[in-house]
């Protein structure tokens, strides 16, 4: 990823929350966080801006691969409970029950995800990848004259 920036949030209280994610906002590249809760485990995320995580689902031609199949997964979706938006100052956490990730939202509009690490990493990758090997026509147009231009290999 572009910008790495560990951030801990030890104790989540609006001040410190909001300040992390304003500057994930503000740096517009991802940022890996990890919320110590209290009486949880920590909770290690990358926040992802909008923007970027536009840009990797539109290359990324498929989505992040899911293990349904696995009971514990299963028993972990079915446990989650429905949950009220937490507020963080300016901004708005929306935890999706039946996904890892967490929409993060100030004054209406989603501006960052919430998504796992391993997540974040492969549809970076997968985006990447997909995009180094496309062309837009016009670039396509112009190397297919350069190479019906070259002479052929036996004359070179």
């Amino acid at each position: 990823m572009g910008i790495q920036i560990d951030v801990v949030v030890g104790y989540p209280i609006n001040d410190e929350v909001e300040r992390v994610l304003g500057m994930a906002e503000a740096v517009g590249e991802p940022v890996t966080v990890t919320f110590m809760w209290e009486g949880a485990e920590a909770e290690r995320v990358v926040l992802v801006p909008a923007a970027t995580l536009a840009l990797w689902e539109h290359w990324a031609p498929v989505a992040y691969p899911t293990s349904d199949t696995s009971d514990e997964n299963q028993a972990d979706a079915e446990e989650r409970e429905l949950a009220h938006p937490e507020e963080f100052g300016a901004f708005t956490l929306f935890r999706r029950r039946s996904a890892t990730r967490t929409a993060v939202a100030r004054g209406g509009v989603v501006v960052a995800e919430l998504l796992a690490p391993d997540e974040a990493h492969w549809l970076e990758e997968r985006a990447r990848n997909v995009r180094q090997g496309f062309m837009d026509p016009k670039q396509k147009a112009a190397f297919e004259e350069f190479l019906a231009r070259q002479p052929p290999i036996d004359e070179q």
